[in-house]
């Protein structure tokens, strides 16, 4: 039997209780599926900060670098730590450091759930959104400027190249904010080749998103190499989209879009708007992966601390994202046998938290999740 050493990070507010629940299909499908988990909790988040005065530490970065993926609950507790800290000095610094240049987001309505888009049902919305997640304007390259004349040094390092801007600002503006958004041919090539191999896997059908019309520069090399990656795919149908025009389309018609490749900051926007045509934050999952490196996967959804305790939010999300996570590491009939199991759960509409319509607690869906894993394992 395969045994799987993963660190968990359940993090702050909900985090621990949606973290237990996938763990609890994750375990499940082990039983089903042949494999055995190693749980490894690292205590990050607010609490760890406020006691620590560290975000993550060095020692931290090694063990989870020892490993192929991890599970991540939600970090983040404004009420303890001022916004951004966490963001910045734990997530941000995980995607970057190692290298976790794919955001991997499924946006699929279930059946039994309800979208608010008119007449839309669960055949209509089936699509994966791929957002680049190392550059763009997320890259952390800007600064701000007062009257007068400001001399400005920037890098950006990453494995593939280095970056580096001196900029004189004379401005006589009281102040001045700037970002500076920065796109590489190699960091868009990679995105778009593992863009076009997911959509060779699914409808061979690839869309890219962009505002080229407007940031001809940084956009018109995404598009440029969008093009020449494509002509090693010829069997992949593929179209240009403004990122403007994708927001239209995905509530008039979803049914269009297979796969969808985004720059950083376009990816993130848009996601938030699959994640409410698929049924809400609740059912949605996402990886951060580096194919050949260490890989993080969670629930999209923050860790909202008010309801910290209360066994009251939906775990579907973070079990999904186990399931992404038991796919990356091999075990692909587990992966499918926890979104099946997932499906049944939403199709019964037996056992469901507030946010669909139920009154079930969170360790109630988990627990039902993994029963009907092992139902279907013995079927």
């Amino acid at each position: 039997m395969t045994t799987y050493k993963i660190p968990v990070i359940p993090g702050d507010g909900i985090g621990p209780e949606v973290i237990a629940e996938g763990k609890k299909a994750i375990d499940a499908a082990g039983e089903v599926y042949g494999y055995d988990v190693e749980w490894l909790e690292l205590p990050l988040g607010a609490d760890h900060y406020l006691k620590t005065g560290e975000t993550v530490s060095e020692d931290t970065l090694k063990e989870l670098g020892r490993h192929r993926a991890f599970f991540l609950g939600a970090l983040g507790d404004e009420r303890k730590v001022k916004t951004g800290i966490l963001e910045k000095g734990v997530l941000l610094r995980l995607r970057f450091h190692f290298d976790q240049y794919i955001n991997l987001r499924p946006v699929k309505l279930m059946e039994g759930v309800e979208t608010p888009i008119k007449n839309k049902t669960a055949k209509d919305i089936d699509f994966f959104v791929v957002r680049e997640n190392t550059e763009d304007f997320y890259a952390g390259i800007g600064g701000r400027c007062t009257k007068g004349l400001t001399s400005q040094h920037l890098k950006l390092l990453r494995e593939a190249y280095s970056v580096k801007f001196d900029l004189d600002v004379l401005t006589d503006s009281d102040e001045i904010g700037y970002q500076i958004g920065v796109i590489s041919k190699e960091g868009t090539r990679r995105i778009m080749d593992y863009s076009f191999k997911l959509a060779q896997q699914r409808n061979k059908h690839l869309s890219s998103v962009d505002k080229a019309n407007v940031m001809t520069d940084i956009y018109g090399l995404w598009r440029e190499t969008f093009q020449e990656v494509g002509r090693n795919y010829p069997d992949v149908r593929t179209d240009f989209n403004f990122v403007d025009a994708v927001t239209m389309w995905f509530v008039k018609n979803p049914e269009f879009f297979d796969v969808i490749v985004a720059p950083n900051m376009f990816g993130d926007i848009i996601t938030d708007l699959g994640a409410m045509i698929q049924g809400g934050l609740g059912l949605a999952p996402g990886g951060n992966v580096n194919p050949e490196g260490t890989s993080m996967f969670e629930p999209m959804g923050g860790s909202a601390p008010k309801y910290k305790g209360l066994d009251k939010v939906n775990p579907i999300a973070t079990i999904w994202a186990g399931a992404l996570m038991m796919d990356h590491l091999g075990e692909k009939e587990a992966a499918k046998g926890i979104l099946s199991a997932i499906e049944a759960n939403l199709r019964e509409g037996r056992v469901r938290t507030y946010d669909l319509g139920g009154s079930s607690r969170t360790s109630d869906v988990g627990s039902d999740v993994a029963r009907i894993i092992k139902m279907q394992g013995r079927n």
